[in-house]
């Protein structure tokens, strides 16, 4: 598999990722097991967690795997902290508690270091320099090598990124950003993704199949055994249900069946591609599903394919981001 440059640092990373949101609860070990082996066997680096994915079971059933099944220096670890279970406050953003998290983290994953720690998402009850205050320690302390943010918007992610580039060799660069980003949802094309291009942030898209939508398996109704058809995953599938969303997935499938490769092959070829990414990160259910999405290493969308897909899923962006002049 190609590897790519994380932002505008020296980590490269495999261009596609391995997401582990359901590991220890919809995924078990043995699925989990098959998952990671044929990632790495297909040369696959970059494996995403966090510490509240399966209340911790993610990163802990991810500990037992690496050494026994694949090499440790082999993965790119990437992990995340800041999202507490408190329904007064989603995220805790204070320097404590995410140094707290980390090392927590790391016992539960069984290694002194992670390659990639992130800020789960923005914390608006700590000040911000404090927040990035515990990505310079956990670099400097050797307890994580690069050091990222997710779910910033475009002018937390400008403020944070040109805070930490404000006194090089003492503030640790962010090396990344990870998004919900899909033909299904390009929000971040406003704001994010341009602060991200202009600060040399790499962005890690989540959920590049626009959670499950785009493989087109919904197009005939919810099939029992998806994610849509389960109780705690149904509400994040349902919002891409709608009418808009099924016209670019009918686009979607269109294309394919003009290049002869699959819906998933075609959605993730396109988010895999676009300017500014680094890595999606698929979150299989299983071997199977995995092996479908690293079969679009060999694929690469032709322009017109891009330019009609581009279309059908243009969000709309007018003021400010249009030349005000032109309005």
């Amino acid at each position: 598999m190609e590897q790519r440059h994380l932002g505008r640092t020296g980590l490269r990373v495999s261009r596609i990722g391995l997401g582990t949101l359901t590991w220890g609860r919809d995924t078990d070990e043995h699925d989990a097991a098959d998952l990671l082996k044929s990632f790495w066997e297909a040369g696959g680096t970059l494996v995403d967690t966090a510490d509240v994915y399966g209340d911790g079971e993610s990163e802990y059933l991810l500990g037992r795997l690496v050494e026994g099944l694949v090499p440790r220096r082999d993965l790119v670890i990437s992990t995340k902290a800041g999202s507490v279970p408190d329904p007064d406050r989603r995220f805790d953003g204070s320097r404590g508690h995410l140094l707290s998290a980390l090392d927590a983290s790391l016992a539960r994953l069984g290694t002194d270091y992670v390659d990639l720690w992130q800020i789960h998402a923005y914390d608006a009850g700590t000040p911000l320099e404090e927040t990035l205050q515990a990505l310079d320690i956990a670099v400097s302390s050797g307890r994580a090598r690069y050091a990222g943010v997710s779910n910033f918007c475009g002018w937390q992610l400008a403020k944070a990124g040109t805070w930490q580039l404000a006194a090089p060799g003492v503030r640790t660069r962010l090396a990344s950003t990870q998004m919900e980003y899909s033909l299904l949802q390009r929000g971040i094309e406003r704001e994010v993704l341009p602060a991200a291009l202009d600060l040399g942030i790499g962005l890690l898209p989540s959920s590049p199949l626009g959670r499950g939508v785009l493989t087109g398996k919904y197009r005939s109704g919810t099939p029992a055994d998806s994610r849509g058809g389960s109780d705690h995953m149904a509400p994040f599938v349902a919002p891409y249900l709608d009418e808009a969303a099924g016209h670019i997935v009918e686009a979607v499938s269109i294309a394919a069946d003009g290049l002869s490769v699959t819906p998933l092959q075609v959605a993730l070829a396109w988010v895999r591609d676009r300017p500014g990414v680094a890595a999606p990160i698929v979150g299989a259910r299983n071997a199977r599903q995995l092996t479908a999405a690293l079969s679009v290493e060999a694929l690469s969308l032709p322009d017109e394919i891009c330019q009609a897909l581009d279309d059908v899923s243009a969000p709309v962006h007018r003021y400010p981001d249009q030349d005000w002049s032109t309005l």
